[in-house]
């Protein structure tokens, strides 16, 4: 286990110092305050998370080593430099009409400016990342060719609505007109805007994947006769979406636990640092492959999400509700997963027991 978490143990010690130290230069005797805080949002941020590693783990597993370890380098500085800090910023400079260094300055030194602007975005900002994540979870269970299934009794006729083409971008225009229709006058037309935005985003990336999978399975069987791993920079690109997806109600609900958007980068990116960790290990100990209904759990958990960030548009949602109902789905997979395996090797067992006698 410290193979795979000493890069996150390492991370947790500087970034609770740094926050130490930070907390002392802004305001004396704040030290340990602050890096509690942050240790606080990088647990928070775990705890959201754990279908985010269960869904990167699918899409490294078919990923060459080169790219995993790319995912974990570049990912990471994308990760925490990209969304848990120049992301914030960016949407506040385009929805407040500001430059990006006005708003850093606004940041660093009128934390409650700046949480009030990064307020007023935060209905597009978590629409395009629910509809994006409506999006991954719709397209995964609408699917024939898809033979396990967890909550068979919704699962297995879900499976077959993909005979219905386009139905998944039906359902999901529906869901973003509904969220329009909840929101103040005010905010309708960047709420439509972002959902969009999010569907045609999962759409070209799910796309452009599927192409370039597809082209690298016809040249592989005209020369060697084996499938290729999918081309590394779209599913590169695709994860770090579905990170961000999934970081966005991070961001947003951190501001409420600090106002300080050092404090907010430096516990959110410790919490990056554990799920990539937990990725590898789920790609490098096969556990997918062990425990069967994992993904399933992870894709219900995501469908919770999406919801609870539409929601949230209306209506706030504690971080706490989002993170438990998330866990809820990973345990109750692994749980089910675990009965499956005992049920199967006991079946194995009395077939070898017959067989003996």
């Amino acid at each position: 286990m410290l193979k795979y978490f000493l890069g996150s143990y390492l991370v947790t010690a500087a970034g609770l110092i740094g926050a130490f130290l930070w907390g002392e230069h802004v305001h004396s005797g704040s030290g340990l305050q602050c890096a509690f805080i942050a240790l606080v949002l990088g647990i928070l941020e775990v705890s959201l998370s754990f279908d985010n590693a269960v869904v990167n783990a699918m899409k490294l597993e078919k990923m060459s080593e080169k790219w995993r370890h790319r995912f974990i380098t570049w990912g990471i500085a994308i990760a925490v430099f990209g969304m848990r800090f120049l992301f914030p910023i960016l949407v506040v400079a385009i929805f407040a009409k500001l430059s990006m260094l006005e708003v850093f300055k606004i940041a660093t030194t009128n934390p409650d400016q700046y949480a009030h602007y990064l307020h007023l975005t935060h209905a597009p900002i978590v629409t395009f990342g629910g509809m994006f994540l409506v999006m991954l979870c719709l397209n995964y269970f609408f699917n024939h060719e898809k033979v396990v299934h967890w909550i068979k009794f919704i699962e297995l006729p879900l499976s077959h609505l993909d005979h219905l083409k386009g139905i998944e971008i039906v359902l999901a225009l529906f869901m973003l007109l509904a969220t329009q229709a909840a929101v103040p006058a005010e905010q309708k037309v960047s709420v439509m805007i972002a959902g969009i935005s999010g569907i045609i985003t999962y759409l070209l990336i799910e796309g452009f994947t599927h192409f370039l999978e597809k082209h690298e399975e016809m040249r592989a069987a005209a020369s060697t006769g084996k499938s290729l791993a999918c081309t590394g920079l779209i599913s590169f690109i695709y994860l770090e979406l579905i990170d961000a997806s999934f970081s966005l109600d991070g961001v947003l609900g951190a501001f409420a636990l600090s106002k300080d958007i050092i404090i907010i980068t430096i516990g959110l990116s410790i919490g990056a640092m554990f799920v990539r960790s937990l990725t590898i290990l789920l790609v490098e100990k096969k556990t997918l492959a062990q425990f069967l209904y994992l993904e399933h759990g992870a894709h219900w958990a995501i469908g919770a999400l999406a919801g609870l960030m539409l929601v949230s548009t209306v209506k706030e949602v504690p971080e706490v509700i989002t993170g438990l109902i998330g866990l809820g789905f990973i345990v109750a997979a692994f749980v089910s997963s675990v009965v499956h395996n005992k049920k199967r090797a006991n079946l194995i067992a009395e077939e070898e027991g017959n067989e003996n006698a």
